[in-house]
């Protein structure tokens, strides 16, 4: 037992203890392109289920629109991701995100230096600088269930994807497969608001023969 291991009560104000980003892109009214920079997305199976405010032009896109594409950016992208953190596509600015320093910004792909790439299935665009990129459409959507504290400036909704097709960057495919090579690819987390890319790979679970 590690001489320091006594656990002690915290009480940390966000619980990403390390989750990849991933850039939302979905369709406005106008059928303008928005990003939602976000870390709150796990997947099982062919579903990527996301977490998304329930304030956000992002989270009303994929309602309506029911087709998202799923972009994960690699940790050299930090910067990009970082430009448009404070940028929102809700006009005007919800009172608790311009409190905290958010701002309109109807052009996201502009302010990150990004690129839009079309889509094969749905209707709104990849990132093209993005290695990993799936493209979903809608299945389901809910509201938080239990209690939601008081004290919270907004609630969220759990929104289920069905991943279509998914793109890979050619260099981070094992060639002749349609495996990642994790040695190559290099996603960009999250950790408790730092950014931070992969580190040494400790080994593989059986799974990975499959």
């Amino acid at each position: 037992m590690h001489k320091d291991s006594a656990h002690i009560e915290i009480k940390p104000s966000i619980l990403y203890v390390g989750t990849p980003v991933a850039l939302i892109t979905s369709l406005n009214p106008d059928r303008s392109a928005n990003i939602s920079p976000m870390s709150s997305a796990w997947a099982i199976f062919d579903r990527v289920v996301l977490g998304m405010t329930s304030t956000s032009k992002g989270r009303e896109n994929a309602v309506r629109e029911r087709q998202v594409v799923i972009n994960f950016p690699s940790a050299d992208l930090w910067r990009r991701v970082e430009a448009i953190a404070r940028a929102t596509g809700r006009d005007p600015v919800p009172p608790h995100k311009r409190k905290i320093g958010y701002e309109f910004v109807p052009e996201k792909f502009d302010a990150a230096g990004l690129t839009p790439q079309t889509s094969d299935l749905v209707r709104p665009p990849r990132i093209a600088e993005c290695p990993l990129q799936f493209e979903a459409e809608i299945v389901g959507w809910h509201d938080p269930a239990g209690h939601w504290p008081q004290d919270r400036p907004e609630a969220f909704q759990i929104v289920e994807t069905k991943v279509l097709r998914v793109h890979a960057r050619a260099d981070i495919v094992i060639p002749g497969t349609s495996h990642i090579d994790t040695a190559k690819w290099n996603p960009l987390l999250y950790v408790f608001r730092h950014y931070f890319g992969t580190g040494v790979d400790l080994g593989r679970t059986f799974k990975a023969e499959a």
